[in-house]
């Protein structure tokens, strides 16, 4: 299906790169509180919201959409003011249109979780989120099902990319040394990011059945142990400082992307190799 109509509620990064995919083929609006740091091809849509007043007034009718925030301060307060009242605002808008979207996507995150003695989850693990930050997206989650609309929650594992490379960076300059049996970690390529969200929407708009949450993570979870050594023996690397970070195993889990991959999205990075790699041999001019 191409043209249809899309919201995109959040234009930070992540939120720019998916409505810009999205709209090679759809009309796809950008929400978000300053529309002219809504980029093109996006339709700006000025809107607060934190304030119900001004999204009854300013969202459009649209087929899908998408809800991919970030905090406006990265405290408990700013994360429950986001998340949960920002998410329920505009679902009340929703539910109250006379023509709601078909469907709505929640970006979320594998924070949710709180295994920590490398257990593998999946979607039907136990969520037992450890800090505010997973609590908030938890809850906001739960004002997604909770509602008469169809809704898919994607959990992201850690983004890296072209310009998200603060950990490569660390292990390239030495100031990363964590012991061999340090903690597995779980990472997602960003154009993997993208591209598995847009394979969800068009599969909705195509008429594809889908499940109420996706994990959205590479295919091979590793220990930072591993990754670290990988990096250092294939790229030029600082000597390790003296002062360099040790790893705990706080935070351990494997994540099971399974569920996304049996509904037909091919990584393109499908490991930390691949997209490592492709981060030192096509850097960001």
């Amino acid at each position: 299906m191409h043209d249809a109509r899309i919201l995109m509620a959040g234009c930070g990064r992540l939120g720019q790169r998916i409505g810009s995919a999205l709209s090679e083929h759809h009309h796809v609006f950008g929400l978000r509180r300053q529309a002219n740091r809504v980029p093109l091809p996006l339709t700006p849509v000025q809107a607060d919201l934190i304030d119900p007043a001004t999204l009854a007034a300013q969202v459009p009718e649209v087929a899908v959409a998408i809800i991919c925030l970030t905090p406006d301060q990265y405290d408990e307060a700013g994360y429950h003011r986001t998340f949960l009242q920002g998410t329920s605002n505009l679902m009340a808008v929703f539910e109250a249109a006379a023509r709601p979207p078909q469907r709505v996507f929640f970006i979320s995150s594998t924070a949710v979780y709180g295994q920590h003695n490398d257990e593998w989850v999946d979607e039907t693990s136990p969520t037992d989120p450890p800090r505010y930050n997973g609590t908030a997206l938890l809850e906001a989650e739960q004002r997604l099902h909770d509602s008469p609309i169809p809704g898919t929650v994607v959990r992201f594992s850690g983004i890296y990319g072209n310009d998200r490379d603060g950990m490569l960076s660390k292990m390239r300059d030495g100031s990363i040394a964590p012991d061999p049996d340090s903690g597995y970690t779980n990472r997602i390529h960003e154009d993997d990011a993208v591209g598995a969200l847009c394979h969800l929407v068009e599969r909705e708009l195509n008429g594809s059945e889908l499940a109420a949450c996706y994990l959205a993570s590479d295919c091979e979870p590793a220990r930072l142990g591993d990754v670290v050594a990988w990096v250092r023996q294939t790229m030029s690397c600082e000597p390790v400082r003296p002062d360099a970070r040790r790893d705990s195993r706080v935070g351990s889990k494997r994540v099971d992307s399974g569920r996304l991959q049996a509904c037909g999205y091919q990584f393109l990075f499908p490991t930390f190799r691949e997209g490592y790699d492709s981060m030192t041999r096509h850097p960001v001019p």
